[in-house]
């Protein structure tokens, strides 16, 4: 059976640099899959770098590194760049790749607490990122994206975004059966119909890093750009980008604030720094979609629930089932009508 340390030890063999020894911790929160920080040390002197193992079952690995290359020669935000790549390693070791090691800590472990100044430029910074992106990256059609023979494609391709969407919050509902919220299901199914008309079909497709979320950033509260690497870009799509919006509106800032006031502020910050790259005016029409989106983006998370809390006490996944409940009840209730 391999282990973390003989793995690594393989793919330093296969594909590193010379070292005298190295030793490896996981992240703490965000990455999905098999990562881990590996540091070598190499005549007095010390390398950092990242190491991600192809999860078992996971037959899209290709893409991540794919899109990290394809995101860094094209935008100038904070991607790690590829090192090495291995889809079909010498060794016996799953696939895997190794990205540059950046600096900086865990946004979601310190968002809640940074003062206001520092929180507003990171979700400022956060807004550039999404209007940087949205402004030079676009596709033909709605879909999730993958590979065809290393080429990267739009898959379930739709022209119908309403329908395209739809259909992925079919699937996050579907997801709730495994999880202690099944008894929502129903519910949450009226509810998504009741509202679904509200998405508009047409949109230019833009490309959406759909785990846009502050676990999967790494920040440097004394750097002039806070947000330092932008990570796990496996879960990608070609989607509308006033979904991507509202949804790191949802993730960054609702419902991590509770007093309104903070939310709106944040949310004008998250918008200036959009507007930066794109025209972006949240009329009436938005803030009826974007109720939908957050209470999808809810149902996302839902789904997810096994596995973000796995390791938590009893009382504290009793807690976190309260809460999602609370928040279900309170954004079904502001869902527009049919």
């Amino acid at each position: 059976m391999s282990s973390p340390a003989g793995d690594i030890e393989a793919v330093l063999d296969e594909s590193g640099p010379d070292y005298d020894e190295f030793s490896f911790e996981r992240p703490t929160a965000g990455h999905q899959g098999e990562v881990f920080l590996v540091t070598l040390g190499y005549r007095g002197e010390e390398y950092e770098v990242v190491v991600k193992f192809q999860p078992a079952g996971d037959e899209s690995f290709a893409l991540e590194p794919t899109l990290h290359d394809y995101v860094a020669d094209r935008l100038d935000i904070p991607v790690p760049r590829i090192l090495v790549f291995q889809d079909d390693p010498e060794l016996d070791v799953a696939p895997y790749f190794v990205t540059e090691r950046v600096e900086g800590d865990n946004l979601a472990e310190s968002l809640a607490q940074l003062d206001d100044g520092l929180r507003c430029r990171v979700i400022e910074q956060a807004g550039r990122i999404l209007g940087r992106t949205h402004a030079e990256i676009g596709f033909e059609g709605f879909g999730r994206l993958g590979l065809d023979d290393g080429r990267l494609v739009v898959e379930e391709f739709s022209w119908d975004w309403q329908q395209f969407f739809g259909d992925m919050v079919d699937g996050y509902i579907d997801r709730l059966a495994e999880t202690p919220f099944a008894d929502l299901q129903a519910d949450a199914r009226e509810h998504v119909d009741g509202a679904i008309g509200v998405i508009e079909s047409d949109g230019v497709p833009r490309l959406v890093h759909d785990d846009f979320r502050p676990a999967n950033m790494l920040f440097d509260p004394a750097a002039e750009e806070p947000i330092t690497a932008v990570l796990d870009w496996q879960f990608a799509l070609a989607a509308h980008p006033e979904y991507h919006l509202a949804r790191t509106d949802f993730l960054f800032i609702d419902p991590a604030f509770e007093d309104a006031e903070t939310r709106e502020r944040l949310r004008e910050r998250l918008y200036a720094g959009y507007r930066k790259y794109r025209e972006f005016e949240p009329d009436e029409g938005y803030e009826r979609r974007r109720a939908v989106y957050h209470f999808a983006t809810l149902l996302w998370r839902m789904g997810g629930f096994g596995a973000a809390f796995a390791e938590f006490s009893d009382l504290a996944k009793a807690r976190a089932e309260a809460r999602f409940r609370q928040q279900f009840e309170q954004l079904a209730s502001v869902l527009p009508g049919p």
